[in-house]
């Protein structure tokens, strides 16, 4: 057993010993939190050094089958630790004095010890287990305040949508046995790494389950609805979620890659229903007030482009979105007091259009500068992703060039070399380190990436419509549409609630309005 295997089954043992002591302990004190995460830290340390060497302290058994360490997992334990680490040391003071601590911090390191164990797994039955544990344990954290409706029906839609999951995961399980007769991971992946593996009916149906277990796991339309209601939950919460809980599809979707890539259906599902959700959830956030919920719509709409990415064959820039989004949506959730504030001061700005003249420069230097990249490091993959990027930096590049951002050309430009750099250099090391027996990429302008690159120019154009010609009548139309979320929610939880019914918490009536000598005072 390496050492790098040991250290990971010690992190996902602390994490669970750590969820049995909290949730018996009094008190969760910095002392605690501050010597638990400099072991956790040490044992990361200790994982990433260890790679590739051998240990006999604990000798290879069947069990060692079980679990296994590759690149991609050292990547997502350090994920799950850099999560665990920030989030417990924010807790101290934003949980304080909650009459139900004793239930986050018990469900706050099972939930990591679940993602750990899944991460961990080399046999199917252990990772069905491990991601069955995860939705349990998380579904704890949802219903932190149960006398909020709407945080009872977002985790009561989220249950349903979560045995879902696990059923069409089951099912992919069993598929895949059949087909080879083990439930060995790298038994089965080395099968369709090979060169043309002959695909089964058995594997085609697992490729779909696969896929849709992935879809709803990363809350893509029509079964969104659930992540904007659990914003009810405790900000550490939602930043678990959103960052470090959700993206799992994604990682569902990169482990099974040689699988998923083996089957045209389960490609084109993924790519229309992710591509969907990206250019909807995307539109659909603009029209969003709460910061907390825009949030919410944002993560849909990047766990979509990170299944068209999958979709695409790109895995090494999923993985890279992956690792950026949660660090950024963490940030974002436990930075979300103090985004009101900027969020107000954005709104009571005085509104800039850019020029014609920006937008032209902004377009030529974007497009030059992407091109160069694509010449550099991107050769023989798909436009689609190329060309969003060059829309994204079009739209920064204008937008900061803008007087209410007053950045000098000098900044823009060298801002947008610095966003190439990092990019390129990120995307060729995950490449030539996680990814280097994947060459699966759809070729430049297939018809993969052909309707790939019409979704994200008609994001472009309606996102410019709804910025800068919002007072149209057809426009104004459609953000009425869009606020209303395409009704899609509302006809899903008619559903959920016609096939599972359940007993919401009356609402908790806050002070009324009352009579005073000088009027009304408003209800808070």
């Amino acid at each position: 057993m390496s050492i790098s295997l040991m250290m990971m089954l010690v992190i996902t043992l602390s994490f669970a010993l750590s969820a049995w002591y909290c949730g018996r302990a009094e008190r969760i004190g910095k002392r605690f939190v501050t010597v638990f995460s400099g072991w956790l830290l040490v044992l990361l340390v200790a994982a990433l050094a260890g790679q590739g060497v051998d240990t006999k302290i604990l000798p290879d058994s069947a069990f060692t089958h079980w679990v296994h360490v590759t690149s991609l997992g050292l990547f997502m334990f350090a994920l799950v630790i850099f999560m665990a680490v920030i989030l417990m040391r924010f807790s101290l003071n934003y949980m304080a004095g909650e009459p139900r601590l004793n239930v986050y911090w018990r469900w706050l390191p099972g939930t990591l010890a679940a993602v750990s164990l899944v991460v961990l797994s080399n046999h199917l039955l252990l990772f069905l287990l491990g991601w069955t544990l995860i939705s349990l344990a998380l579904h704890q954290l949802l219903l932190f305040y149960p006398e909020r409706p709407r945080a009872a029906l977002g985790a009561h839609k989220k249950f349903i949508l979560a045995r879902l999951a696990e059923l069409a995961l089951c099912i992919a399980v069993l598929c895949l046995y059949q087909a080879h007769g083990t439930f060995l991971l790298t038994d089965i992946l080395a099968y369709y790494q090979a060169p043309n593996p002959e695909v089964s009916v058995y594997t085609q149906i697992a490729a779909v389950s696969l896929v849709l277990v992935a879809l709803i796991k990363c809350a893509q339309l029509p079964v969104h609805g659930w992540l904007m209601q659990v914003v009810e939950a405790p900000t550490p919460v939602s930043a678990l979620l959103h960052a470090g809980v959700i993206n799992l599809g994604g990682f569902l979707m990169i482990v099974f890659a040689p699988v998923v890539m083996q089957v045209a259906i389960a490609q084109w599902l993924l790519l229309l229903a992710g591509g969907l959700t990206t250019v909807l959830a995307a539109l659909i956030m603009t029209t969003r007030v709460s910061v907390k919920v825009r949030l919410a719509w944002s993560t849909s709409a990047q766990m979509g482009l990170m299944l068209v990415e999958c979709a695409l064959g790109l895995y090494e820039l999923a993985l890279l979105h992956l690792l950026a989004h949660s660090a950024y949506k963490a940030h974002a959730f436990l930075n979300s007091g103090n985004a009101v504030r900027e969020n107000l001061q954005a709104r009571l700005a005085v509104p800039v259009t850019p020029s014609l003249t920006r937008w032209l420069g902004a377009a030529l230097l974007s497009v030059s500068l992407v091109a160069v990249t694509y010449w550099l490091v991107g050769q023989g993959t798909a436009l689609s992703m190329w060309a969003l990027l060059a829309m994204s930096l079009t739209l920064l590049l204008a937008q900061r060039s803008s007087a209410h951002h007053s950045l000098p050309w000098a900044g823009v430009v060298a801002l947008s070399v610095l966003l190439l750099a990092s990019y390129a250099a990120l995307k060729t090391l995950l490449a030539q380190t996680v990814f280097a027996n994947v060459a699966l990429h759809e070729a430049p302008l297939s018809v993969a990436d052909s309707v790939v690159l019409a979704l994200f120019a008609s994001l472009f154009v309606l996102n410019w419509l709804l910025t800068y010609r919002a007072a149209h009548p057809k426009v104004q139309s459609l953000s009425v549409v869009l606020f209303a979320g395409l009704y899609l929610d509302e006809w899903w939880t008619r559903l959920t609630l016609k096939v599972w019914p359940v007993k919401l918490p009356a609402p908790v009536k806050s002070q009324r309005a009352v009579k005073r000598p000088y009027g009304l005072i408003q209800e808070s």
